[in-house]
């Protein structure tokens, strides 16, 4: 286990890596290359239905600063600037999407033995202002992350959380929503040398008394393969298997089934990531 409760959005995130991430529908490949001066160009395309959305991103990493420009075929142009371990613990990270004038953020994150801090602020006129904080320690962890708009005078977002763990099992609770809405979620390791775990997630709305509950496992059949299940209480089956057919090159068939509407065709998505 690392040091410290670490920052908010990292409660539940195993459980929620196990149930959703590598998951999808659509074809998408990434492919990246490096430059003799150190530049990485990662280059992205991404095919839903008809439509084909791809970005072209590069990062250069010089001393702790990171830089990274990323062109969408939006026209979209997202620049951040990222400074790590100014002083121990500290990141800051400076944002900017072009030609949205109201995206401009500035990010500064805490890491503490005992304590995770995140705090935001919009470079606009009358910016929002975000705040989050984590205090405990490696095993037991309560934070919140708030909003507050500074044109309006009101909270926009008001969230909390509880993380425990050990070393494996993690249990977390989030209430979000402005305490609408309450999501449990559970991961646990059952067998480290085969990366077998087992995760479930609760997410229960107060306004409509609506559950979702979703089951997860992993498991990897050798050091290069691994695959992954998922099934919700509506019915919906997921599965996948991820093969490294070489150090950080991926490549990733996924599908899912609805089996109370089993004459719909099953959704099939293809991931290829490639890297030198």
């Amino acid at each position: 286990m690392v040091k410290g409760p670490g920052l908010y959005t990292e409660i539940g995130k195993k459980a929620r890596d196990l149930l959703y991430k590598d998951y999808q529908g659509d074809q998408k490949f990434t492919i990246t290359t490096y430059t003799a001066s150190g530049v990485a160009i990662t280059s992205s395309g991404t095919k839903k239905g008809e439509a084909l959305l791809a970005d072209v991103a590069t990062q250069l990493i010089h001393k702790n600063m990171t830089f990274d420009v990323k062109v969408d075929t939006g026209s979209r142009l997202l620049a951040t600037v990222t400074v790590d371990e100014a002083t121990p613990g500290l990141k800051t990270i400076l944002s900017y999407i072009i030609p949205d004038q109201q995206s401009g953020k500035v990010e500064l994150q805490y890491q503490h033995d005992y304590a995770g801090i995140a705090t935001s602020v919009g470079l606009t006129a009358n910016p929002i202002v975000n705040f989050s904080g984590v205090v405990g320690t490696n095993v037991l962890g309560v934070g919140t992350d708030v909003s507050f708009d500074t044109k309006s005078g009101a909270f926009i977002k008001y969230n909390a959380g509880l993380s425990f763990q050990n070393t494996d099992l993690i249990a977390s609770a989030n209430l979000n929503d402005k305490g609408d809405s309450l999501c449990a979620s559970y991961y646990h390791i059952v067998n480290p040398l085969t990366s077998t775990a087992v995760g479930a997630e609760l997410t229960h709305t107060f306004s409509s008394n609506h559950n979702i509950i979703t089951f997860g496992t992993q498991h990897a059949l050798d050091p290069c393969t691994a695959v992954k299940a998922r099934l919700n209480n509506f019915g919906k089956a997921s599965a996948l298997i991820q093969h490294e057919w070489r150090p950080k090159s991926f490549f990733t068939v996924s599908g899912e089934v609805d089996a109370k509407s089993i004459e719909k065709s099953a959704k099939i998505g293809l991931a290829l990531v490639l890297k030198p």
